[in-house]
């Protein structure tokens, strides 16, 4: 699921990284915050996309306990004392 470029508007933040690292990206990239933007919009929608599949994986075995449940009903339903 591609991460969708908005015209948002921008602003200076502050980040605390390895300095040796910085400088070693310098060395591949004239524009470094575009480079950090567009990967931490990989990231983001990487793990956008984690998190949907792991609410794939509930949604199915909510389905699959509720189709359980209406075709052999509860253990609690013996012992009901009302």
């Amino acid at each position: 699921m591609p991460v969708a470029f908005s015209p948002a508007r921008k602003r200076p933040v502050n980040l605390t990284l390895n300095e040796s690292l910085v400088l070693q990206a310098k060395t591949y990239t004239s524009n470094l915050s575009a480079t950090m933007e567009l990967l931490l919009a990989g990231f983001v929608a990487q793990q956008q996309q984690a998190q949907n599949g792991r609410q794939q994986l509930v949604d199915a075995c909510v389905a699959d306990w509720n189709a359980v449940h209406a075709s052999v009903g509860s253990f609690a339903d013996e012992h009901v004392s009302l």
